[in-house]
């Protein structure tokens, strides 16, 4: 599966979850038409491949804009889950709407590392370094620690674009939304930024 990815220009769409209350449809209009403008100055050199990350379907938030996106461009969409160790319930839960491409989270981070060694260690770290971080300012403001599994899904987000650009020799990545909750797992796209894994010029902000 890892060589059928090869064949596309990956498109990534991070944002919140069905706790959005804004309407996917509308959110969807305003995505594409930042993809479009931004694509017009820098085409994408194959086609492109909407990778999603695991979420179950939901009618609001990320999922459901994921689908509308990927209708309005008419794009199939590829999917890379959480190994069954890491979390048993990711993959059997996973929204698998247009989905042609699967692939683990392992799969992933092996040829990231075998083509970048120590990378994953720095990813680790630096994520580790942030929950920490986050996690102190939550406690000056008495606010419980994040949940344990934020660790994962950010080394999971992290980790399937630094390898999808890899692999595929470039990349899109889109926010849902122009402010970015600090405490989201959505934020650690800093760390790949912060490690040079991906560049600025890779996003597409929303609303321009």
């Amino acid at each position: 599966m890892i060589s059928a990815l090869q064949a596309y220009h990956p498109l990534i769409i991070e944002g919140m979850g069905g706790y959005d209350a804004r309407d996917p449809a509308l959110v969807c209009q305003q995505i594409i038409k930042d993809l479009q403008q931004a694509w017009r100055r820098r085409p994408p050199e194959k086609p492109v491949l909407l990778v999603t990350q695991g979420d179950p379907y939901e009618d609001r938030g990320i999922a459901a804009i994921t689908r509308g996106v990927a209708d309005g461009l008419k794009i199939p969409r590829g999917l890379i889950f959480l190994d069954r160790q890491i979390a048993d319930y990711h993959a059997a839960n996973a929204d698998r709407y247009k989905v042609i491409v699967e692939i683990a989270y392992s799969q992933m981070a092996d040829r990231l590392e075998a083509a970048q060694a120590g990378c994953l260690e720095a990813l680790s770290q630096q994520v580790r370094a942030r929950i920490a971080a986050k996690n102190g300012e939550r406690k000056q403001h008495n606010k419980p620690a994040l949940p344990a599994y934020y660790f994962n899904f950010a080394m999971l987000q992290e980790t399937t674009k630094a390898a999808c650009k890899q692999l595929c020799g470039g990349i899109t990545i889109a926010h849902t939304s122009r402010e970015i909750n600090q405490f989201s797992v959505t934020s650690f796209y800093q760390v790949g930024l912060a490690l040079g894994l991906i560049d600025a010029a890779d996003m597409v902000p929303f609303g321009g």
